[in-house]
């Protein structure tokens, strides 16, 4: 098992507060969502999870501090008497950590962008509009009233937290807990800002541009750092999630790169063979249709699909073929049809104008 401060990035006398932060910022970097199909970043991601299910769990964080593992380390019963030394050394927390970063980061924001089939093919740049918190403007985020900066709570002395010295059975032990008046901000506001009543944000609309790269498929997740909602306190800004969703297209059915569609042949297209003209989905394409094509068949444009996403051939464009039969023929259309049937001794149709036999045939049969 890898050190879990080394992972999260923090050091041995981080406070709870840091080891969130610093997980919520690896976690969002390499979240699955943000990284389809990238095993490295996944196994990241769990072992991330795994570096802030300790240090964020009291005694887990202290075996780890004292043994250097988790595995086989002895767990001392704190029932009774020794409550009261687990206390001393973890109530309050921040012990001997001195001032904490009480800056709160900035929340995550995301937004949505409707593309079409021929911009999976080229990709394309756009603009795109999002609400977020922002800085407010009458205070410049101070959440004072006229932007003036919060005064140093006079209770902790700035610090956020205060210092408790503690009498244990092993001697006097130092701990810190949260400043009660300024929750461990370290300064108070006095005359809250009447815009923002003294949250320090305000919502604004903001806009961004993004490339779209070609071959993305609908619910892929991009990723812009700090183009989210605004820190307080010093804090980081959030980040932007713009969720990726590709218009149906009612020409064409996409499988991965490949798009399907049909191609309708006349009888003599389909029997005799042609060079018939497609559209694709950028441009148009001339396709052979060879004789003989059978409806039902399918006849392929190499590299008229879409293109994987990061580089690469296009898929193909496939074309299930279907076969025009004509309606309500004349007299001397259906004689060709018919001469056609006798040439090629295939059993001859009755249809509905079968001739004199044919309407004898059919008036016996309702009798």
């Amino acid at each position: 098992m890898r050190d879990p401060y080394e992972v999260l990035g923090v050091s041995r006398d981080a406070t709870a507060e840091e080891i969130k932060s610093a997980y919520r910022r690896l976690a969002r970097r390499y979240h699955p969502d943000v990284n389809p199909g990238d095993h490295e970043a996944e196994e990241k991601f769990k072992e991330i999870g795994q570096a802030h299910a300790i240090l964020s769990d009291p005694d887990k964080r202290a075996r780890f501090d004292r043994f250097g593992t988790l595995e086989d380390a002895p767990v001392a019963d704190f029932s009774g008497g020794f409550a009261d030394l687990f206390e001393a050394f973890f109530g309050g927390m921040d012990v001997g950590r001195g001032r904490r970063n009480v800056g709160r980061d900035g929340d995550d924001v995301r937004a949505d962008v409707e593309l079409t089939l021929s911009e999976v093919v080229t990709g394309v740049e756009r603009e795109i509009e999002y609400g977020r918190y922002a800085a407010c403007p009458e205070c410049r985020g101070t959440g004072s009233e006229g932007g003036v900066q919060p005064e140093k709570c006079d209770q902790c002395g700035g610090a956020g937290v205060i210092t408790q010295l503690r009498q244990t059975f092993l001697g006097s032990m130092r701990t810190s807990v949260t400043c009660g008046k300024c929750r461990g901000a370290g300064s108070v506001i006095l005359k809250p800002c009447p815009e923002c009543r003294g949250s320090g944000l305000t919502v604004e609309e903001s806009r961004t541009k993004v490339k779209v790269p070609p071959g993305v498929e609908s619910g892929l997740t991009m990723h812009v750092p700090g183009m989210g909602s605004d820190g307080t306190g010093g804090g980081r800004s959030g980040d932007l999630y713009v969720v990726l969703h590709v218009r149906d297209d009612p020409r064409f059915e996409r499988r991965g790169q490949h798009i399907y569609g049909t191609l309708a042949l006349t009888f003599a297209q389909a029997a005799l063979g042609d060079v018939v003209e497609v559209a694709g989905i950028d441009e148009d394409y001339e396709i052979d249709v060879p004789s003989g094509t059978q409806p039902g068949s399918t006849l392929r444009v190499t590299g008229a699909g879409l293109p994987p996403l990061h580089g690469g051939a296009r898929g193909d464009l496939v074309l299930q073929v279907g076969v025009d039969v004509p309606r309500d023929l004349s007299e001397a259309q259906e004689s060709l049809v018919r001469q056609l049937a006798e040439l090629r001794g295939e059993p001859m149709p009755r249809g509905e104008r079968g001739g004199l036999l044919g309407g004898i045939f059919k008036k016996g049969k309702r009798k």
